[in-house]
């Protein structure tokens, strides 16, 4: 940076001792033309400093409009060749055209400076079909491994894009000291192997990276940006960012929630409690698809399988949590048989109902046209 600032310098008392030595305004004090000399030189370091941060694009869009500009003002000048050139007028009118045209030339360059891009130039000379559309996976939604069983099913279009600076992070956590670390980062290099061996479905590996950008999560926006694509996730506070950023995102939680059963209160259920809860006398479980189960009166039943009924349902954008009361054998019978009375469903009741209707359904699809 030191030597960038000293060839700066050296320029600009280039320009300033060019000028006091040509002397380009006609008088004897050599400080007007020093001072002209230098302010011309600071002029143009500051615009050189400008262009710095202008990208290439926009750089080549300019000179090819103002060339073109320049271009169309000479080619207008020399066909007005029946005009006296020594009318002030016809001398306005040129200079007009002069500075006009190029102007212009440049502006529209600069605003239309995408079509430079390799991708679009590369792009034009394509044949015309559908465009792809890339969807883009994170680092959790590889390791959480339902993104298999959504690819396999066909219900995720486009191509796969794996960014390598995922892979990067994927190799890191299957590398960790830590058991817990190795296993999720294994399971994960082991679930982008099942994708890939998936017959009927695109996976890329993109090798695109962003230096200047250091989190993971930014540099899937920015390839999502670049790519015109959507990012895969199951991380709530990724999905926050990328929509704040203006990409598209699919997010499997919101997904699961959307598929998953209704869960009314007064239902029974089955859960095996895993873990203590954080209030007095709670036990904790799990679903299947991961929704987490606070049963009251459960701390003595960690390790087992136990009767719930479902007292209250929370749901908040980051998942769906459901409350539950614990109900010893005995009362379980009583407590079913009194919600029978009342009309109240069992999760078992409703999927008996949801099996008789289907096959009312297809009884009543298989009988002749006379008979129905």
């Amino acid at each position: 940076m030191a030597w960038f600032l000293l060839v700066r310098g050296l320029f600009v008392a280039a320009v300033g001792y060019a000028a006091a030595v040509m002397r380009p305004i006609p008088t004897d004090l050599v400080g007007v033309n020093l001072g002209i000399g230098l302010a011309i030189g600071l002029v143009v370091v500051v615009v050189e400093s400008r262009l710095r941060e202008t990208s290439v694009t926009h750089l080549l869009g300019a000179l090819i409009g103002g060339a073109i500009g320049l271009g169309l003002a000479r080619t207008i000048d020399g066909a007005l060749v029946w005009i006296q050139p020594s009318d002030p007028r016809v001398r306005f009118l040129y200079s007009l055209l002069l500075l006009g045209l190029p102007y212009l030339g440049i502006v529209v360059g600069v605003r239309r400076s995408e079509w430079l891009e390799p991708a679009r130039i590369v792009g034009l000379f394509r044949a015309a079909g559908p465009q792809r559309r890339y969807r883009i996976l994170d680092t959790s939604v590889i390791i959480d491994g339902r993104i298999a069983d959504i690819c396999e099913t066909g219900f995720l279009d486009g191509t796969l894009v794996i960014p390598q600076f995922v892979l990067k992070e994927l190799q890191l956590v299957a590398d960790s000291s830590d058991s817990l670390k190795r296993n999720r980062g294994r399971r994960g290099l082991d679930i982008l192997q099942k994708i890939q061996k998936m017959s009927g479905l695109e996976v890329t590996v993109s090798d695109v990276d962003f230096p200047d950008v250091r989190e993971v999560d930014s540099k899937l926006i920015e390839l999502a940006r670049t790519l015109h694509g959507k990012i895969v996730t199951n991380d709530f506070n990724l999905n926050k960012v990328a929509q704040l950023r203006g990409v598209e995102v699919l997010n499997i939680n919101e997904l699961a929630n959307s598929l998953k059963p209704v869960v009314l209160p007064g239902e029974f259920m089955k859960v095996f409690i895993l873990k203590e809860g954080k209030e007095y006398n709670q036990g904790v479980a799990y679903l299947d698809d991961g929704t987490m189960v606070v049963v009251d009166n459960a701390r003595k039943m960690i390790g087992r399988n136990i009767d719930v009924v479902v007292t209250s349902v929370l749901q908040t954008t980051a998942g769906k949590m459901i409350f539950g009361r614990h109900i010893e054998p005995g009362a379980l019978a009583q407590a079913q048989a009194q919600a029978q009375v009342q009309g109240t469903p069992t999760t078992a009741d409703r999927g008996d109902k949801h099996e008789k209707g289907d096959k009312e359904e297809h009884a009543r699809r298989a009988r002749p046209a006379s008979q129905a």
